[in-house]
């Protein structure tokens, strides 16, 4: 890691930390999981969530190497801190607490937002190299499954299915499913998280069932783009590209690549990569100066 700038890793592990403390303070029943005596640690929930957050800062691969890369650069920050196998034995026990601080940075970030539009995408999480399909079997237990991208190409593992908001880009929800489910099946679980508005879906949602279910249950009009050049045709398809633009900004914070051995390990990884952006999104931290990357 070449010239930390370390203001600016202070500043953003600050901003990080007064926004899940705050949280988890606030929601006590979020935060009261524990079942033991031990229910106060020195080391707390939001200081093993904030270290994992870090790996968006750092743009690393893996959660170990963000934690080397905090302990080298940030000790002091965290005195009381676990050694790295019980720092990762804690985070993955915080999915639920990861999950609704994803939700409640959104929120944030839709404060005063009054434009219920919304746009609906997934993207393969493979669990192995295409030279691997033959022989692996990993998390096949947990639902991982043989899926084809949007190219075409085969990959073995899941998607991850996300509502996002137009125009704040900020996620609302997201869901992670086997990779040969479909994506109406994730639209209907995605549609319930609105509250109502107008879905602008691609190819992958059409179909008269599925235009009734969202209408009905959930009241979300979807909308397609038509095959006219009208300005209709325009504006759903700007949209569509600005939501395809956010899941790339998602993806190149190494959503991509994430190694984990379990389900819950996995999902908690996806969930802190979505949480880091939302916490971007709505302007609750700065933004990591480009020299600070690994």
């Amino acid at each position: 890691m070449d010239n930390i700038e370390t203001n600016d890793l202070e500043t953003h592990l600050l901003e990080c930390y007064l926004f899940v403390d705050d949280y988890l303070q606030s929601n006590p029943k979020v935060a009261a999981w524990r079942r033991s005596n031990n229910s106060d640690p020195d080391f707390t929930d939001a200081e093993v969530i904030v270290i994992a957050l870090m790996q968006g800062y750092f743009r690393t691969d893996t959660l170990k190497r963000t934690y080397q890369l905090v302990i080298a650069n940030a000790e002091g920050a965290f005195p009381d801190r676990a050694g790295y196998k019980q720092w990762i034995r804690r985070l993955q026990r915080l999915p639920d607490q990861v999950g609704r601080l994803v939700r409640a940075a959104a929120l944030r970030g839709l404060a005063g937002e009054g434009r219920k539009l919304y746009a609906a995408d997934s993207l393969p999480i493979p669990l192995c190299e295409p030279a691997r399909h033959g022989r692996v079997r990993l998390l096949a237990e947990d639902g991982a499954k043989f899926g084809v991208t949007a190219s075409g190409r085969w990959f073995y593992g899941f998607k991850i299915h996300a509502l996002i908001h137009q125009p704040t880009q900020i996620v609302i929800s997201a869901m992670l499913l086997p990779g040969n489910r479909s994506d109406q099946v994730a639209a209907r679980g995605l549609a319930q998280s609105t509250g109502g508005g107008v879905l602008l879906a691609d190819e992958g949602y059409r179909g008269e069932e599925l235009f009734d279910w969202l209408y009905d249950q959930a009241r979300t009009l979807r909308v397609m783009p038509s095959n006219g050049s009208g300005e209709g045709h325009s504006a759903v398809s700007r949209a569509r590209q600005q939501a395809e633009s956010s899941f790339s900004s998602l993806w190149r914070r190494f959503s991509d690549r994430v190694y984990a051995r379990s389900w819950h390990g996995l999902w908690t990884s996806l969930l802190l990569k979505i949480l880091h952006f939302n916490l971007d999104r709505a302007d609750i931290v700065s933004q990591p100066v480009e020299s600070t990357r690994d």
